[in-house]
């Protein structure tokens, strides 16, 4: 098993190493977490895309794609996710491990070097960001803002849960708001990121072969410079996903498409400590695998969909069913698929199921540590959930769910909302 080591290396900001010699590569990780906010939602959209323009050290793309070549072609992402209530801005570096270079060379010492470089010092002018580069990118996020309606069945889920949690942080889209990119300008966009990186929960991951890197990432002269904080984040518990019951709502939205996307959200009500991992079997038996209710009795059986799955968000303890649709079809798969969740409070399952759910969930556990970036979303994923589960527990509390406990979960789901994509 891999071996994670968890380091502080100010207040609110943490260095998390993950000891692994399966892959040729080191992967380097920065994730800022801050509060999703109205207000702050598109500007703090705009701001990796604006850092990863220039540095202070290397001042255009084009000179950080050269140093990325020169540590044998290294490859450098940056993006923006919606994790719990949390917006946070993502960073990848991933360069070749030193075992494998001629003359000793030390590319993980240059690729962090690197990295941090391009979050923490970025290149200013007149105590702002680069005009140019602010204007280009908001041209950029506005086109990205505007395509969200190009990928019908992410368009869909989107919607969905925008229509579930109205009102609250959780329904705003991750990359903001078309409205709000005539107000960003290279100042406030400076200043914005200043007020980030100030405030946010920093964590810096390092996966690979590396032994006694921790002193070149906490005298590193960027992190040197970071002040101590009382990090502004969303500890992504129980206590802030409590749910009342709500009255089922249904919304329908019109748009030129050939096939209709229904998705379907459900609320898990009175949530235990428990329940995850209950909703992990539940899922799968309900539509999280080929051989679930929903593929098998809406897809299969009926041909009623061209797509029948479900998905568990634990982040947020609910579950999304969805569904690619002939339009006239909707009223007989809605029956249907109703029919199925009455199944599973029914206990209308059986035992070889559960087995069969089991063993798809603990086959993805340990896929888990197969996959760099995998690993790294996993942990990071429990940081800003605020408990540490290593995998052999995780199977554990998935090997001890028994069919009782799902049809407990099962009578305490609720559907909150329809959504219904379709051209009538």
């Amino acid at each position: 098993m891999e071996n994670i080591i968890n380091i502080e290396i100010k207040k609110g900001i943490n260095l998390h190493i993950i000891k692994t010699n399966k892959f040729k590569t080191n992967l380097l990780s920065v994730f800022l977490s801050t509060p999703l906010s109205k207000e702050k939602v598109t500007l703090n959209a705009i701001i990796p895309a604006i850092l990863r323009r220039g540095t202070n050290n290397l001042k255009s793309q084009d000179e950080i794609s050269i140093a990325l070549e020169e540590m044998y072609g290294a490859s450098f992402d940056c993006g923006i996710d919606k994790i719990g209530d949390n917006q946070v801005l993502k960073f990848y570096l991933e360069v070749i491990n030193n075992e494998y270079l001629p003359n000793n060379e030390d590319c993980l010492k240059t690729a962090i070097d690197t990295l941090f470089d391009i979050v923490f010092n970025p290149i200013i002018v007149n105590n702002r960001f680069k005009d140019e580069y602010v204007q280009s990118e908001v041209k950029n996020l506005k086109q990205l803002i505007e395509g969200r309606k190009d990928s019908k069945a992410k368009y869909s889920v989107d919607r969905c849960i925008e229509e579930m949690y109205k009102g609250s942080a959780y329904s705003l889209y991750k990359y903001g708001n078309i409205e709000d990119l005539d107000k960003i300008n290279s100042e406030n966009t400076y200043q914005e990121y200043l007020k980030l990186i100030n405030s946010c929960k920093i964590d810096i991951f390092i996966s690979g072969d590396v032994e006694n890197i921790e002193s070149e990432v906490i005298q590193n002269k960027s992190i040197s410079k970071l002040e101590a904080r009382d990090a502004i984040y969303i500890i992504n518990n129980k206590e802030n996903r409590k749910k009342s019951k709500v009255e089922e709502k249904s919304i329908s939205e019109k748009m030129d498409i050939n096939q209709g996307k229904l998705i379907i959200g459900l609320d898990i009500l009175e949530e235990n400590e428990n329940d995850k991992y209950t909703a992990l079997i539940y899922n799968a038996i309900l539509g999280g695998t080929p051989t679930s209710k929903l593929f098998q009795n809406v897809r299969e059986k009926n041909s009623l969909a061209y797509t029948a799955a479900s998905s568990f968000m634990r982040q947020k303890a609910n579950i999304l069913m969805k569904f690619g649709i002939d339009i006239p079809n909707y009223e007989k798969a809605l029956k249907i698929i109703k029919e199925q969740l009455e199944d599973m409070k029914n206990g209308k399952f059986e035992d070889k199921n559960i087995e069969e759910a089991k063993s798809n969930v603990i086959s993805g556990i340990n896929f888990i540590p197969e996959e760099q970036d995998t690993e790294i979303t996993y942990y990071f994923s429990q940081e800003l959930s605020g408990y540490q589960m290593n995998y052999e527990e995780y199977i554990n509390n998935v090997k001890k769910v028994t069919k009782a406990d799902i049809v407990d979960l099962a009578n305490r789901i609720q559907i909150n909302t329809i959504y219904f994509l379709t051209n009538e």
